[in-house]
């Protein structure tokens, strides 16, 4: 039973960061989705609320049969935390990357002056972050960030949604399988241990030589991550039909031997 696997972008960001990922996924046959959350990508414009990024991302799960492992970075991690919390039937499996920070500390520190700055240059700093990207991306991982657009008008909207997230109490709302993942120079890594301790079933991994954008930085080292993820969920998914299937059939047994 392989479980498909939904993939969720980071702040600014679109779909088409995640090119390299559906490639080499999509390889290996597996189902992949990749939603725009709101005011981002295809959905420029659009104004952005965690709620309304929740339902973006419930309905990709919908799209691929109503359950999947979900895949998410910095934003997109944050955001499919908060879906596990508030749909866990309808998670498999959860990995969250490069999101291990307490977003009304993080957020509020990292992100939303330079927010505000870059919101008083002519273009909104659009210049500024694609310069940005390109000198710090390899290996074509520029093009597949900027070819989807780079939303900088959004920034300021989504750092004050998600600063007012409790991270941690979704986390614990779900206990499904969790694989948090940081690249070993992120600066989001400071609450890793608090994230960790609040999975009923957890793991984390450190990549080498990676930073906040780890999927960028080591694409096919992700992709393997994801990969072996969504092969551990589809074990436990099957297994967990079996049990079903042999429970049920007891359960008719049962009722032949009575005679009913």
């Amino acid at each position: 039973m392989d479980v498909p696997i939904v993939l969720v972008h980071g702040l600014r960001l679109s779909s088409s960061m995640w090119r390299p990922q559906v490639e080499l996924l999509r390889a290996q046959g597996r189902t992949v989705v990749t939603p725009d959350l709101p005011g981002h990508g295809s959905r420029r414009g659009e104004e952005f609320s965690l709620g309304r990024a929740v339902d973006s991302v419930l309905a990709a799960i919908d799209q691929v049969g109503g359950r999947a492992l979900l895949t998410g970075l910095s934003l997109g991690g944050f955001v499919s935390i908060a879906v596990a919390g508030a749909a866990p039937g309808r998670v498999a499996g959860l990995v969250a990357a490069s999101c291990t920070a307490k977003p009304a500390q993080s957020l509020a520190q990292v992100y939303r002056i330079p927010a505000v700055l870059m919101d008083r240059l002519p273009d909104r700093g659009a210049a500024v972050n694609e310069r940005f990207h390109r000198l710090t991306l390899r290996d074509g991982a520029a093009e597949a960030v900027l070819d989807g657009g780079l939303a900088v008008e959004a920034a300021t909207s989504v750092i004050d949604e998600i600063s007012n997230m409790d991270a941690i109490a979704s986390l614990s709302a779900y206990d499904g399988p969790v694989w948090l993942i940081n690249g070993a120079r992120d600066h989001f890594r400071i609450h890793e241990k608090h994230f960790f301790d609040a999975c009923a079933d957890g793991r984390l991994v450190n990549v080498p030589r990676a930073g906040h954008m780890v999927s960028l930085d080591q694409p096919v080292n992700f992709a393997r991550i994801v990969g072996d993820a969504a092969d551990v969920v589809s074990v436990r998914e099957g297994r967990a039909a079996l049990e079903a299937q042999a429970e049920a059939e007891a359960g008719g047994a049962s009722l032949e031997a009575d005679g009913v």
